[in-house]
């Protein structure tokens, strides 16, 4: 059932809304006659005319210069072997989505119907024109070589089969900080590899590039250990074959320094490992099943060094560490083609990033108190935001360096600038949370689950590993409703109106009783509030019986408000509750506040809501640059609006002056550094890019991000709740699914972070 679950869950993602994963969006206005006269004819003619003249224009009047082909003709797709062009599109479309997200490179997917590689390298060479790069996927071994081979040649724009050369570059950076940490000297390893298709062949010659010795490989397929005796070889694997003496993958193994698998699960047994030489390295790359267990492997040996294709343990070697940079690189210098020198360089780039101080951000995303160079860690992580900014500049100096590049660039400061801000329409922030989340999953309260949508959040947050749910609700709504979206997982189901639920309702009424006793509640009260779902809840968070809630589905906000902050309270130290809203935007991420609570703050509660909104903003491993938004800049006007904000600002600057917070400042100055530069040299956000906005009342915080979400359909995380005491969201009323869970993910992150500093303390 599980797996007919996950299933029917892919199936609908890649069918709803729309059909697919990429779409093709205008970069031009179109809105009057004459955007469509210049867009169109007759306006088109003179960019064709300007092109024909100098085909390199065309470079400068289309998109071709940032425009991949993703190119299969699903002969070697995933784990499923040969299943035609067709049934490959789904691969290519995710392929297209992850340059995208990656390097913010514009993908067209082009399935071919063509095995035979003459048909196959014409039909690409004949569409070439079209594009600035050639990515081959998933092209079934020797006629990827032949294919590659013979488009590099041909072609004048870079190619790539990343099959073969992504998994290469990837394990080559993680093989030289292996070497390192194993005090080994590369020309003097001894090399097993256990697979002999693309993959391992690619990984192979780049390891002899590096300065393994070929005399030094010895290589397994399916049949035994490649030797000239055999009939069956490729060319490309001749270079490996040894003398008419074969031994098995143990005998090979004896005193080795290095294992590369790329073949099948569980073929390296634990003897095996105990026989190689000291500080073995280990990458065991088949997926799903390594073909050692990580947690076997690291008891079997001490001090083995080992990297899987697994994310879910250390040292992932993931080709997305390698293709979206360095095709962002060859892009960038409109480079002939993607040569061994750009792919040395993005190994390179890829080794010395891995022993750089790891920044917060990544740390927060996988869970850890601080990520450094070691056993554990000798590849960065694929969401590290500094990838673009190391290996593409550095493919693209290679590329110049080595001849094939067709233009330079000179001002690499600002080149890396320009990187950075390609990333601003990610949604890596998303991912990160979920996978923080990961690493300590809590027990979170969904107070609706008797309601469809909330369910299926909380199905998801504990299929996702982000947390455990537990479901309160009518008992007979939540089980038929658990029935109809097949959520079949055991979960704690709780209804407080229920006579199973008399005892701990009943206590939970003393409790709140003597907590408000003295401020109007009788017993009576209490025991009739503690039938009410979100009382019940918090009174769970409150005892430790819960880690955490979420709620506010069906109600409207100050309803659900009300008894959170009754039963819940402000955490020690704190005055003022507030919200904040996350906004992905295109620039990146923005933090709103407060966008749910404070109707007219005074300067005093703005300054606390600007406080509490860094600590939230630093909770997600990002420096909080922040402006104090108005419609007055730098007292342009003395209006009690403007004045308070102006107010709060003084405050910031003389009691945290460490901060980057200014203003008042009017929006478009807050979100235009370099007319902020211009106009106010002066402010503390000159040269920084503002990231929180603190909006002087309610009503604008809360249409502005209403507005974004609207008419932009920019994903927003929130109202996060600032300053109580306990772990509690509350969710807008009728959120999607998709929100709730976010807003789960953050709920578990709260958690994990006022357990971390001792923060929860019983009421």
């Amino acid at each position: 059932m599980a797996d007919d679950k996950k299933r029917r869950e892919a199936l609908l993602y890649h069918a709803k809304p729309q059909p697919g994963k990429i779409k093709v969006v205008p970069t031009k206005k179109y809105a009057t006659q004459r955007d469509l006269s210049l867009a169109y004819s007759p306006g088109v003619a003179e960019p064709c005319i300007e092109i024909a003249k100098d085909v390199d224009k065309v470079y400068k009047y289309t998109a071709k210069g940032n425009l991949v082909a993703v190119i299969s003709n699903g002969t070697a797709v995933l784990g499923l072997g040969d299943i035609g062009p067709e049934a490959s599109k789904p691969v290519m479309e995710g392929k297209a989505l992850l340059f995208k997200i990656f390097s913010d490179i514009d993908v067209f997917d082009i399935e071919v119907d063509a095995t035979d590689i003459d048909k196959f390298v014409d039909t690409v060479k004949a569409i070439a024109p079209t594009f600035g790069g050639i990515n081959l996927e998933d092209i079934k071994a020797p006629e990827s070589f032949e294919i590659e081979r013979r488009l590099v040649e041909e072609l004048n724009i870079p190619v790539m089969h990343d099959d073969q050369h992504g998994t290469a570059i990837i394990s080559s950076a993680a093989l030289l900080n292996a070497l390192e940490l194993a005090e080994k000297n590369v020309e003097d390893i001894k090399l097993v590899v256990s697979g002999a298709g693309s993959a391992a062949l690619a990984c192979a010659n780049l390891y002899v590039l590096l300065g393994v010795k070929p005399e030094n490989v010895m290589m397994f397929d399916v049949n035994g250990m490649l030797t000239t005796c055999r009939e069956d070889l490729s060319d490309l694997q001749k270079r490996y074959a040894k003398s008419c003496d074969p031994k098995t993958l143990a005998e090979a193994l004896v005193g080795a320094d290095m294992f590369l698998g790329l073949s099948a699960g569980n073929i390296l047994k634990p003897e095996m490992l105990l026989t190689m030489a000291k500080n073995p390295i280990v990458f065991a790359m088949a997926n799903p099943v390594p073909e050692i267990d990580y947690n076997l492997a690291i008891a079997t040996r001490e001090d083995i060094i080992m990297a899987t294709g697994r994310s879910d343990y250390p040292n992932q070697v993931n080709n997305v560490l390698g293709f979206p940079y360095i095709f962002r690189g060859a892009l960038d210098v409109r480079a002939t083609k993607i040569n061994e020198a750009m792919k040395m360089a993005a190994v390179k780039a890829l080794a010395c990033l891995a022993k750089q101080s790891v920044p917060e951000q990544v740390n927060i995303a996988y869970g850890e108190t601080k990520l450094n160079f070691g056993r554990d860690y000798i590849i960065p992580k694929p969401f590290d935001p500094r990838l673009i900014a190391e290996v593409a500049p550095a493919v693209a100096k290679a590329a110049m360096e080595s001849g094939v590049a067709q233009i330079e660039i000179t001002d690499w400061d600002k080149y890396k600038d320009e990187l950075l801000e390609r990333l601003g329409s990610d949604n890596k922030m998303v991912r990160l949370l979920a996978n923080r989340a990961k690493t300590n999953p809590k027990r979170i309260i969904f107070a609706e689950a008797d309601h469809l949508d909330v369910l299926k959040a909380a199905q998801i947050v504990l299929e996702e590993g982000i947390g455990i749910p537990i479901l309160l609700g009518n008992r007979e709504i939540i089980l038929e409703l658990k029935e109809e979206i097949g959520f079949d997982a055991e979960v704690t189901i709780l209804d407080p109106k229920t006579k199973e639920e008399d005892e701990r309702r009943l206590r939970y009424a003393d409790l709140y009783w003597e907590s408000r006793k003295r401020r109007g509640i009788t017993l009576l009260d209490a025991q009739k509030w503690m039938r009410e779902r979100n009382y019940f809840a918090a009174m769970m968070v409150n005892n430790g019986e819960a880690d955490a809630l979420v709620t506010g589905y069906s109600r409207s906000y100050p309803s659900v408000v009300k008894p959170m902050m009754e039963l819940i309270g402000k955490a020690p130290g704190v005055t003022r509750m507030a919200t904040a809203n996350m906004m992905m935007t295109p620039r990146g991420p923005m933090f709103l506040s407060d966008t749910a609570i404070n109707t007219d703050p005074s300067a005093d509660d703005l300054a606390k809501i600007a406080l509490m909104t860094a600590k939230t903003v630093r909770m997600f491993g990002m420096e909080p640059v922040i402006a104090m938004m108005s419609f007055s800049n730098f007292g342009s006007s003395n209006t009690e609006s403007a004045s308070k904000v102006r107010a709060a600002v003084d405050y910031l600057h003389n009691y945290y002056p460490d901060l980057i917070v200014d203003g008042e400042i009017q929006t478009d100055f807050a979100l235009n550094p370099e007319m902020l530069k211009s106009k106010f040299p002066f402010s503390k956000l000159a040269g920084y890019k503002v990231n929180t906005l603190v909006f002087p009342n309610l009503d604008a915080a809360n249409i502005t991000y209403k507005m974004l979400k609207e008419l932009y359909k920019v994903d927003s995380i929130g109202p996060i709740m600032l300053g109580m005491a306990k772990p509690v969201h509350i969710f807008q009323l009728g959120a999607s699914v998709e929100e709730m869970v976010n807003m789960a993910a953050v709920a578990v992150v709260d958690a994990q972070e006022k357990e971390k500093k001792g923060k929860i303390t019983k009421n």
